[in-house]
């Protein structure tokens, strides 16, 4: 069975995804969907290339529609819109919102009896379901989530808005001592500056103040003020050689103890060289599964938590059961 694609919107991670799906024999991508001029934008692909406001016209051509907008404005708007008539599958990562988030789609996609699911990726996504496992299998124990080493896009955007700074990044550090002391099983109560740390690369205008810029970056509220934050000042040009990928990583631990008081630790780790590459690939397996569960019949708004593993692998549950078991 071919699963027949859509993307909307052509980001990094639009691109990941068109570049995702030609590595799945069993996935085919129709068409790009853009806010831009059609004619102005050049994909890898023989897709075709429309407005998004010519969707509509792909019902019955689509199976599913991968939203690759932001979770701030462009997201809340456009997988309630685009589930109305296509199974969706979207990136939504504000955690506290998630709940509001599935509802909203929800409303529609039950209506529609269209499948979407949200939230996919590896945090949230494949770092929602080491939590939930680790907590099903060690019931008495601690869940610990560090992110790192790895660029922040909305960290580093939030850096690059200060007055007098013309290019910037920011990376999130998982502070050794704190990861040492889960990995021995201490279980500690650690606060957010003793869990992670942040580091900022950045290159100013001429004449820039940079103690200033320095002060705004370490007392920014919601993003350092509850960290311990080094700014580095860098040239242009160590910029553009060291600072252009988008690393990113991190892990999820469980320390618990099991019957008889016995310690035990389950880790699942990611060493990202492209976060946006690797969450496009996440979002396309996913769109396979909603091909396949809307197929069942099973409408409305999903997580990960309600997903097979089975239903995101090509592969049959024959050859699952024969190979991979």
């Amino acid at each position: 069975m071919t699963t027949k694609i859509g993307i909307v919107g052509y980001g990094n991670l639009g691109k990941g995804v068109e570049g995702a799906i030609s590595q799945n024999k069993d996935l085919e991508l129709v068409a790009v969907f853009t806010r831009r001029d059609p004619a102005a934008l050049v994909i890898t692909s023989d897709a075709k290339v429309c407005h998004v406001d010519e969707a509509e016209s792909f019902i019955g051509k689509i199976d599913v529609m991968i939203i690759c907008g932001g979770s701030a404005t462009d997201l809340p708007e456009q997988v309630p819109h685009f589930a109305q008539w296509f199974n969706t599958i979207d990136s939504f990562d504000t955690h506290a919102k998630i709940p509001e988030f599935f509802d909203a789609v929800n409303e529609v996609a039950a209506n529609s009896k269209t499948t979407s699911i949200i939230s996919v990726g590896w945090d949230p996504g494949l770092f929602s379901l080491n939590r939930v496992l680790g907590e099903a299998v060690l019931p008495q124990g601690d869940t610990y989530t560090f992110w790192g080493d790895g660029l922040s896009q909305g960290h580093s955007d939030a850096v690059r808005r200060i007055e007098g700074v013309k290019k910037a990044v920011q990376y999130t550090l998982p502070v050794p001592e704190a990861v040492d002391r889960v990995r021995n099983g201490e279980s500690p109560t650690l606060t957010t500056r003793e869990k992670h740390t942040r580091v900022c690369y950045v290159v100013t205008e001429p004449n820039a103040d940079q103690d200033a810029i320095s002060q705004a970056i370490t007392a920014m509220p919601n993003y350092f003020d509850e960290y311990d934050t080094t700014v580095n000042f860098i040239s242009e040009n160590e910029f553009d050689e060291n600072h252009t990928g988008m690393p990113h990583g991190g892990f999820v631990i469980r320390s618990g103890e099991s019957a008889a008081g016995h310690k035990q630790i389950v880790e699942f780790s990611l060493k990202l060289e492209s976060n946006p590459y690797f969450t496009s690939s996440v979002l396309v397996a996913y769109a396979r599964a909603a091909h396949r569960l809307s197929q069942k019949g099973q409408y409305g708004a999903l997580t990960v938590f309600d997903v097979p593993f089975s239903d995101i692998s090509p592969k049959s549950p024959e050859q699952l059961r024969a190979e991979l078991l």
